[in-house]
């Protein structure tokens, strides 16, 4: 047994580490995609209940040229005013789920849907408030809150004015 190593111990193994490149910074925006999908819910939202009027433009001002023909189709074949309402109306049933559509038709309707949503606040078009969904949930909860206190309210008061049986009520002296 002798201490000289074999040439099995002699073998050296060289292993290089490669790092893992850091990845690139993100350009930072606004708004994330998650963001714009909940302002467009909370738009098409309010505007489904009633809370906010848009006025579409008519068809004297698709003519002329405004950001607002520029941003919505002009077909001289259809009237101008119904084209625009019924693009809109395919653009929610796309976003709704009512109209089927790819993945990425879904998100290009809500990117478009958003962009009419800058357009008519930026042209004073929407007319209202766009509550967003919890704040409506809020709102809800407060009154029903109220409603129940009112209740309670009555209760007490109709429990503390009610005479008492039995007993006289004392004559004012």
């Amino acid at each position: 047994m002798s201490n000289q190593p074999s040439s099995e111990d002699k073998k050296i193994i060289s292993v290089r580490i490669k790092r893992k490149p850091e990845p690139a910074a993100d350009p930072s925006v606004l708004y994330s995609k998650e963001e714009i999908r909940k302002f467009v819910s909370e738009f098409v939202s309010s505007w489904i209940r009633g809370d906010i009027i848009i006025r579409f433009p008519t068809a004297a001002e698709l003519a002329k040229k405004t950001p607002l023909s520029i941003a919505f189709p002009n077909d001289p074949s259809v009237s101008a005013e119904l084209k625009i309402k019924e693009h809109y109306v395919d653009l929610l049933s796309v976003v709704a789920g009512i109209k089927p559509a790819s993945a990425d038709e879904q998100e290009k309707a809500i990117q478009e849907v958003f962009k009419m949503l800058l357009m008519f606040r930026s042209a004073n078009r929407i007319e209202g408030k766009i509550l967003s969904n919890d704040l409506a949930k809020r709102i809800e909860k407060l009154e029903e809150t109220t409603k129940n206190q009112a209740k309670l309210v009555d209760q007490i008061t109709g429990f503390l004015f009610t005479p008492k049986k039995g007993k006289a009520p004392k004559p004012a002296s």
